[in-house]
């Protein structure tokens, strides 16, 4: 065995001694897997041989734990020597919707106490769907001497108090991120609290944050940071308020407006600022968003800007197409775009005529009830599919569909990698034709050579899971909801998709001997969730017994007092 001794040099790097014959060979190696930066042609590497696994932990200075119960922390601190970024995805993609209990876990404390331990020269860490605590953030301040990047995404557990030990110890701090995190106010003032003189902030993101900050501190803040490339405000920030803020950083690349309106208490008779040359000032602007009190009146002076603009989030602003028209058609160079309903197809015929290098596009709804009037529908669909062939990835709410328009994306779209098709009615059938939508479905996975991810709705027969199966051979990722008739849905799924990591499925007629098909399978996914399903405590004992080493939890919901057989969750 090769014998490794990690000592602190002084600066910070760790050292190691080895006793090996062939010292030389595994230095070459070294210096190759160095330039492996693809996650999976690592893990790749890593299964060759004994002395491939080896050095390729070694060499690995970045890690990614897509599912934090898969592995202990002392397992990755043995394995892993010379880490410096540390990804984590703690709870399944269902706790966004609350459907776990609140309590459920996935706690970053232990893996913080076991990397001060290991790392203590720790630069980043990235957290998704974890419990993060005040002291957690006093621990990344007090004991990794040289952090300089925090991202906090969907997590909760921690507030103000803790934010501003957090930034006002962590003195080489560049990036504080915090998305879709619930952040409580303990009344501190975290934002005055980054130490004075000039800061490293690269990026500062805090739009979850749901209460008024210290603006002033701000202005001062963003003042003395020079490297800033990356700010997005709350929703409590005026367009007043940003012009200030985009004058004293006109070096921004992403930019997230706050509430994009003025202050509900304007001053008499003030001359309003001129937001036309404060945009045209900012000329590296490429990412845009925020908007989330809109004026429309107020978006003309974001016009100088658009022509750069590669990311457009409009996911929050509530316009039409009439209102989006002056802006998309000057947005060629755009790649990233989210929009609500609000536009109709009028507004996504729009985005297909101009965006011709588009590779994302998701459209939320305004009104999610599944009865409601759609104002989207096949027409922008294929509409996009026709103006925007370099399409990638498409997220796509509507209350029906046809599978002609869906047939034509496959074909228009062939370099799709995720088609997730949202249809919010229950049960719903090609308006045209009055048939499922298996065909449409058939045709995404038989004609996307490349799909990894697929969110399947509407009326679906297990004839649209036999096409999953046969031409899904790539999917990692698959979510079902209302769909299906019977076990032989999911047996065709799990036993054809030999990629699959993720299952998330709903409301579906799948029982017990659908869920035992997968048992050859289960060591090799990430999760598996099925709510308001067909199974029973008896399926899953069943599962918990031929997989010993498989996590089964059978999930009360907090409305169910007692469980009978039927199990509503898994």
């Amino acid at each position: 065995m090769r014998n490794f001794n990690a000592t602190g040099s002084g600066s910070g790097h760790p050292e190691f001694q080895s006793a090996y014959p062939d010292q030389v060979l595994e230095n070459v190696l070294e210096n190759v897997l160095h330039f492996l930066t693809s996650k999976r042609d690592r893990n790749a590497a890593s299964l060759v041989c004994k002395s491939w696994y080896r050095v390729e932990a070694l060499t690995r200075s970045e890690l990614l734990i897509g599912n934090i119960y898969a592995v202990s922390p002392a397992r990755v601190t043995a394995r892993f020597t010379r880490l410096r970024a540390l990804h984590l995805k703690g709870k399944p993609r269902f706790a966004d919707f609350n459907m776990m209990p609140p309590d459920w876990g996935a706690h970053f404390n232990p893996w913080a106490l076991a990397m001060a331990k290991a790392y203590p020269w720790l630069e980043k860490v990235h957290l998704k769907r974890m419990s993060v605590t005040d002291d957690d953030l006093v621990t990344l301040a007090e004991l990794f001497l040289g952090f300089k990047e925090l991202s906090l995404v969907c997590c909760d557990g921690f507030g103000t108090g803790g934010l501003a030990i957090f930034v006002n110890k962590c003195r080489q701090l560049k990036v504080l991120d915090l998305t879709e995190s619930e952040v409580t106010d303990d009344d501190t003032d975290w934002i005055s609290c980054f130490p004075d003189g000039e800061s490293h902030l690269e990026s500062l993101i805090f739009d979850c944050v749901d209460y008024h900050i210290n603006f002033e501190a701000l202005v001062r803040l963003v003042a003395r940071s020079p490297s800033l490339k990356k700010l997005r405000l709350n929703r409590y920030v005026s367009i007043e308020q940003l012009y200030r803020l985009m004058i004293r950083a006109p070096q921004l690349t992403h930019l997230g407006t706050g509430s994009f309106s003025p202050p509900e208490i304007a001053g008499q008779g003030d001359q309003e600022p001129n937001y036309v040359n404060a945009f045209a000032a900012c000329k590296s602007l490429v990412c845009l968003s925020g908007f989330r009190e809109i004026i429309p009146d107020y978006l003309p002076a974001i016009y100088p800007v658009c022509a750069n603009l590669t990311s457009l989030n409009f996911s929050y602003a509530n316009i039409t197409a009439e209102q989006l028209k002056p802006i998309i058609s000057k947005c060629h160079k755009l790649q990233v775009f989210w929009v609500l309903d609000s536009i109709c197809d009028e507004g996504l015929q729009a985005v297909a005529a101009t965006c011709k290098e588009l590779r994302e596009l998701r459209v939320f709804p305004v009104n999610a009830l599944e009865d409601s009037d759609g104002p989207i529908s096949d027409v922008g669909l294929q509409a996009i599919s026709e103006g925007c062939r370099k399409l990638q990835s498409i997220l796509y709410f509507c209350q029906w569909m046809t599978n002609a328009a869906m047939i034509a994306m496959s074909k228009n779209c062939p370099d799709l990698v995720t088609f997730r098709l949202c249809i919010m009615g229950r049960r719903r059938a090609d308006p045209v034709t009055g048939e499922p939508m298996d065909d449409g479905f058939g045709a995404i996975v038989m004609n996307c050579k490349k799909l990894t991810r697929l969110a399947v709705s509407g009326l679906l027969t297990d004839k649209a899971f036999d096409y999953i199966g046969q031409h899904g051979k790539l999917l990692r990722t698959l979510s079902v909801a209302f769909a299906g008739d019977s076990d032989m849905g999911l047996k065709f799924v799990l036993e054809g998709c030999p990629q699959l990591q993720k299952l998330e499925i709903r409301d579906s007629p799948f029982g017990d001997a659908a869920l035992r098909s997968g048992l050859h399978h289960y060591y090799n996914m990430r999760f598996l969730w099925m709510s308001s399903c067909s199974l029973t405590r008896h399926g899953c004992r069943e599962i918990a017994r031929a997989m010993p080493h498989l996590v089964v939890e059978v999930i009360r919901p907090a409305d169910v007092e007692e469980m009978d057989d039927a199990v509503e969750i898994l």
